[in-house]
């Protein structure tokens, strides 16, 4: 009767598959269980590649050599570590340096090192028996060179068991005190697979065991998709332990890493693997000079895909055994990657100088001599390049420059882009105008020389690290697929990341209020005003009023406290998003008066930037946090475990990886990838941390989803940007009659020339010659032709950086613009209005819309719930509206009916409402004329209750909270009283 597969059966195609590219069979007589090596093929290999100083070291050990070596190389093993050993050899100081792997040579340069590589021996046993204590066997282990290096457990689901079972029999029955499991002493990654998933391990640690996905994704989710006629795991044992992919691991990626004081052990993951080498081996077969967009997700370990890649293109070499790269830059703001990449780098190569970081303490100089002597990998931001391009010019034009861009959309705006590229090109204005034979060329001639300049790319590759990549980010460096539009080169989303437990899906918990308000005018005057800036004027009143912000704090603090102080065994922290810095002023000043009141044993800190002047006082964040610097900060967060809420103001809101935050309370209107990226800085893993909770005042659950689907899988756009746009809005400005073709001509002509100060008279009258027609149009026209006008000169740059744009007009009436719009008259200052002093609060309520209770709602995104990016249009640019005037009372009659819906008279301020009965007292109003303030306070209690009594029914809930809280109570009774006594001795 025929049979299912067994477990035996599995072994027996892995084995297969590893013997036809080159393995040999190992067997368990071979193995040494004293010393974990396979002696056999140890001695086999040394005789084959060594054999003069084996011979040496037999003569001066005598018979007993063997054991000497096997327990020399055992000492080294345990002192240096496997990986150690095998890139860089024992060294005898009778004989000499014994090596254990003979790497992959980067060139052909040497036919000697590749007939060495050849002789590496690498085998598989199966079953191996590897205890001295017991009979206990592993299903498979692989050697290089009789040493150990990889372990794989087995199971077939049609025996019942699966690549859990795989796991926890890693966990269970392999006691790490064993030799071959000793970390870093032998073997470099455990693996547990079954045929459908792929987990890996660098160290055993019995139950606390950690493994990590080491599958190929599927559909942009976790797992393996269906293979054809194969296991859906045939790539770790058909692609990633193949000899020679194997070898490039153990010399290129695998590196122990220090933090905390602890030791990791590096094994690139799947997609990390999988990113280098498809970007090498596009390289070599397309050449330099194309574009490479690579859309990581958070947690897919971008720091080290980074370093990997930097590594492997400083060493690449092409066909002709050249360099492909002169250097390698890496553009990035994150301190945490230039010490993990110059760590990482130095493991890999073993010496110093092969890494330069140039940062605020180098000068564009020290960049241009790194360029100069070839340095390997510079590291620095994208603020250095535009300072270097007159000291690169004479490099010449033989260099090539690979650019690897962290987190792409941030450091690529067209006038640092366009800045960069000149630079490594070698190519400059300067350098283009005296080149020789220019002085018999026309100006058409030149500027498209200048253009090819600009545009073209034969010097320089472009690396584009990204998580959520914009529009334009994809049409710079995308790669076009088969719908003619621009898709990233390599994609790790989102979603497999949050299904492989790497992220947290900040979606999971959301909670959202709405709140409702009415104003009031507190003036008998009826002022008029503009309609539009009233109306934000008024909506910002409320927000930053003492009264709403009390509402929404109280909110805030009692939730975190409550519901999640206790997170991560009570090392849980919150962020607070505010929308401007009065926001995180005031609601630091509120937050922690709240906080003393209650008596809660936490702290807060806050981030702005700069001053911020209330109530006329000057506010930083250094003396808001007592003194504290802002460098400070993200450390004192960190360690400080009373410190519990972190509020920000346009900080620290992207790039803060702080994974003890748990929490965030959102009071700032988020959208597109902003709010993913603000969201996402709950996302980062932690020990004993298994979700996130939001809180959000500003955002409907609806918007937040929108802005996550773009970059939750695969990152689309709508349509390609069509250049010939670029003409439509050249035709336009043509016909507004502002400037003539001549005056194109001569202001480009005088521009591209050393310029005398007859020149730069002649160019300040060219453009005055606009300016005065300009002044000729309608309001609407000059309007219509200045935002017509930005818009061409950002459409041109942005276009620049992806077609070569060849047409000399095009550039002409570029340069031009840019000097007419800065001469352009600027309009009337658009003064501020103020209406804190014409209005009065008169109701307010919060009131929760999605969530229940303490947990939030679910609003996680589905499978392929993508919505593609929206780019440029050529539709007609937005036109200010009219100014309209209306009065106060009519624009609060407005907003109200908005935002007033579903209060009740219970919403009324109640405490306006108390201080409202107080103001007709006569009794009140003698005592407070024949007595100090302070004894006016003091009796003024007995009154307060009496009226609160009185009004008990209004509002139920806010008379027993005032009851029962007497914190609460004596804070109110002070205030009414002071302000009562102000208002009687006037």
């Amino acid at each position: 009767m025929a049979e299912l597969p067994r477990e035996k059966d599995f072994e027996n195609a892995i084995e297969s598959s590893l013997i036809q590219d080159g393995y040999r069979q190992g067997f368990n007589e071979n193995y040494d269980k004293v010393f974990a090596i396979d002696k056999k093929y140890l001695f086999e290999f040394l005789e084959n590649t060594q054999k003069d100083m084996l011979e040496s070291y037999k003569k001066s050990k005598g018979s007993n050599w063997e054991y000497e070596l096997l327990n020399r190389l055992h000492s080294e093993l345990e002192k240096k570590g496997v990986i150690e050993v095998l890139r860089h050899g024992l060294e005898d100081i009778l004989v000499g340096k014994f090596n254990f792997l003979y790497s992959k040579p980067n060139s052909h340069l040497n036919p000697k090192a590749w007939e060495m590589y050849e002789k590496n021996i690498f085998s598989v046993t199966r079953q191996l028996k590897y205890s001295t204590k017991n009979e206990n066997s592993l299903d498979m282990v692989l050697f290089l060179n009789g040493i150990p290096i990889v372990t794989l457990e087995l199971k077939n689901e049609y025996t019942g068991q699966n690549i859990y079972n795989a796991m926890k029999q890693y966990r269970e029955d392999r006691d790490p005190k064993e030799l071959l499991f000793r970390f870093k002493q032998r073997v470099l990654v455990h693996f547990a697979l079954d045929t459908s998933e792929v987990y890996m391990a660098t160290e055993l640690k019995g139950k606390s065991t950690y493994f990590l996905p080491f599958n190929r994704g599927n559909n942009g989710g976790k797992g393996n998709p269906n293979v054809e006629d194969n296991f859906k795991t045939f790539y770790l044992w058909e692609k990633v332990l193949r000899r020679e992919s194997l070898a490039d691991i153990i010399k290129r990626f695998y590196y122990v890493q220090e933090k905390d004081k602890k030791q990791i052990a590096i094994f690139p993951r799947y997609h990390q693997l999988d990113v280098v080498r498809k970007v090498e081996k596009d390289l070599l077969k397309r050449g330099e000079n194309y574009n490479y967009l690579i859309q990581h997700s958070a947690g897919s370990g971008k720091t080290n895909s980074i370093a990997w890649l930097s590594h492997r293109l400083a060493n690449l070499h092409n066909s002709e055994d050249k360099n492909v790269f002169d250097s390698v830059i890496v553009i990035t703001d994150r301190k945490v990657l230039d010490k993990q990449l110059q760590d990482a780098i130095y493991q890999l190569e073993h010496k110093h100088g092969v890494v330069e970081k140039i940062d605020d303490n180098k000068n564009s100089s020290d960049l241009a001599k790194a360029l100069e002597n070839n340095t390997k990998i510079i590291i620095t931001t994208i603020q250095k390049f535009p300072y270097a391009l007159d000291k690169i010019e004479t490099m010449g034009k033989s260099k090539n420059f690979a650019v690897i861009i962290d987190e792409a959309h941030s450091s690529t705006s067209g006038k640092n882009m366009n800045a960069l590229k000149d630079t490594l090109a070698g190519k400059t204005l300067e350098e283009a105008k005296l080149e020789e034979g220019l002085d018999d060329r026309t100006l058409e001639d030149e500027i498209v020389e200048l253009l090819k300049g600009r545009t073209k790319k034969d010097s320089v590759t472009f690396f584009a690290f990204t998580a959520t990549p914009k529009h334009k980010t994809l049409e710079i460096f995308g790669k076009k697929g088969e719908d003619n539009k621009p898709h990233p080169f390599h994609e790790y989303t989102m979603r497999q990341a949050i299904e492989e437990g790497f992220i947290l899906d900040v979606l999971k918990n959301y909670t959202t209020y709405d709140i409702y308000y009415k104003v009031a005018k507190s003036i008998n005057d009826n002022p008029e005003f503009e309609a539009s800036k009233a109306s934000k004027e008024i909506k910002r009143y409320v927000g930053l009023h003492e009264y709403a912000i009390r509402q929404k704090i109280e909110i805030i603090v009692d939730d975190f406290v409550k519901n999640r102080s206790g997170w991560l065994n009570g090392k849980a922290k919150g962020m607070i998003v505010t929308s401007s810095r009065l926001h995180a002023v005031r609601f630091k000043q509120e937050i922690d008066r709240y906080i003393a009141e209650k008596n809660y044993n936490i702290k807060s800190l806050v981030a702005f930037s700069g001053t911020v002047n209330y109530d006329d006082f000057d506010y930083t964040e250094e003396s808001m946090n007592e003194g504290l610097k802002e460098k400070e900060l993200p450390t004192k967060f960190d360690t400080d475990n009373s410190m519990k809420l972190l509020i920000v103001a346009d900080k620290y809101q992207t790039g803060f990886d702080q994974p003890k935050l748990c929490a965030m309370y959102v009071d700032k209107i988020l959208s597109g990838v902003t709010a993913v990226q603000t969201l996402s800085r709950l996302n980062r893993t932690t020990s004993g941390k298994d979700a996130t909770f939001i809180l959000d005042f500003s955002n409907t659950t609806e918007e937040i989803q929108d802005s996550f689907k773009p970059y939750f899988e695969s990152t689309l756009i709508d349509k390609n940007t069509d250049p010939n746009m670029l003409l439509g809005i050249y035709e336009k400005l043509h016909k507004f009659g502002v400037f003539l073709d001549g005056e194109l001509d001569n202001f480009t002509r005088i521009y591209l020339k050393a310029k005398a100060n007859a020149d730069v008279a002649r160019l300040n009258a060219l453009t005055d010659s606009g300016v005065k027609r300009y002044l000729e149009l309608d309001e609407d026209e000059r309007e219509d032709f200045k935002k017509t006008s930005i818009k061409y000169i950002r459409y041109y740059n942005f276009l620049l950086q992806i077609y070569e744009i060849l047409n000399p007009n095009l550039y002409k009436l570029v340069v031009y613009l840019s000097g007419l719009i800065k001469k352009l008259p600027k309009g009337e200052i658009d003064e501020k209005i103020c209406l804190d002093s014409l209005l009065e609060l008169d109701s307010f309520k919060i009131k929760q819309i999605a969530g229940d209770g303490s947990k939030g709602e679910d609003i996680s995104l589905g499978v392929s719930e993508d919505k593609p990016l929206v780019g440029p249009t050529d539709g007609p640019v937005s036109r200010a509206k009219e100014k309209e005037l209306e009065t106060l009372e009519t624009i609060i009659e407005k907003i109200n009916k908005v935002f007033g819906l579903n209060l009740t008279d219970n919403d009324k301020l109640f405490l306006d409402q108390l201080e409202g009965d107080f103001v007709h007292n006569e009794q009140l109003q003698i005592r407070a004329k024949n007595n100090s303030k302070d004894i006016f306070i003091d009796s003024f209690d007995k009154d307060f209750m009496k009226m609160l009594v009185q009004r008990m029914s209004k509002n139920q809930d806010f008379f027993t909270r005032i009851i029962k809280d007497k914190t609460l109570q004596n804070f109110i009774v002070k205030n009414i009283a002071e302000n009562l006594y102000e208002s009687f001795t006037k």
